[in-house]
């Protein structure tokens, strides 16, 4: 799968999607890279620690937040892009479900579209990703948690996005999808899908997971955790990642979860190669 100027090879690899909120309130690192200078140092940052893809988000998405016009999400994101894209060469995501954001933030130089509404937010989302000929991320997302056959009804919601996209002239091969952990789902629901996780690949698309310091680790815990004592939950759920064949995860916390990363591939490799445990017996 090609992203910007990279090709993304999936068999046996899961990538890390580096999380760079240039929000003033966003539910984890809110105000730390608001100022371009501060973003810039970040992305450098989690470019060496390892990141395959920045992700940079201008709008708040945790339950709760306060809706900013498109201008001025447009203003947070666009100079931080530009000095990315003109300091390395990465590719760059912009985390939007307005089409406005993210025509400004391709011209800008992202490689990538991450949806987190799955294009059924914004009707004109589908068809400027697909006239600018980059990359998608499609989330699954619901205005209600209200489901008749969980996590069924999942995989036929991220199917409908499916075909939002390929009508509107996406190619197949520049869509990625999410399971949308944390979005429209009770805090049992998001465990069932990371339970069932795997059952995603009946729709033959490379995956995203995106739990990182989410409200669901936090509920597995009494009394919940604070989002600072969340990373174990998070690394737990990228090992799961891993083993279910899913291609990248979207984090925070980018060294870590690459050693997590390396070391469950590691394991998993050796368990494809033969043994002669048996063969003397």
């Amino acid at each position: 799968m090609r992203i910007g100027s990279r090709e993304f090879e999936l068999k046996n690899h899961t990538y890390i999607m580096g999380i760079l909120n240039v929000t003033p309130d966003s539910f984890s690192d809110g105000g730390r890279y608001t100022e371009p200078e501060a973003a810039l140092r970040r992305a450098e940052q989690m470019i060496q620690e390892g990141a395959d893809i920045l992700d940079v988000g201008g709008e708040s998405t945790r339950p709760g937040h306060t809706q900013i016009s498109a201008e001025e999400e447009i203003n947070r994101v666009s100079p931080v892009i530009e000095r990315v894209k003109a300091n390395f060469d990465i590719p760059v995501s912009i985390d939007t479900y307005k089409s406005e954001v993210a025509q400004a933030a391709i011209h800008a130089g992202a490689d990538l579209v991450n949806d987190i509404w799955g294009l059924r937010y914004d009707a004109k989302m589908a068809r400027c990703i697909a006239q600018n000929q980059v990359a998608c991320c499609i989330s699954h997302n619901r205005e209600e948690a209200s489901y008749h056959a969980f996590p069924a009804d999942v995989i036929k919601d991220l199917a409908e996005s499916v075909i939002i996209a390929t009508d509107a002239g996406i190619a197949r091969n520049k869509i990625i999808l999410d399971p949308g952990i944390g979005f429209a789902k009770s805090a049992e629901q998001n465990l069932q899908l990371l339970a069932h996780m795997d059952w995603l690949h009946v729709l033959e698309l490379p995956l995203l997971l995106g739990t990182s310091r989410k409200s669901v680790i936090a509920s597995v815990s009494v009394p919940p955790l604070p989002i600072d004592q969340r990373k174990e939950g998070t690394y737990v759920t990228t090992v799961f990642a891993v083993q279910n064949d899913y291609h990248f995860v979207r984090v925070h916390d980018i060294a870590e979860n690459k050693r997590v990363i390396d070391m469950t591939r590691a394991i998993m490799d050796r368990r494809e190669q033969p043994h002669g445990l048996y063969q003397n017996m």
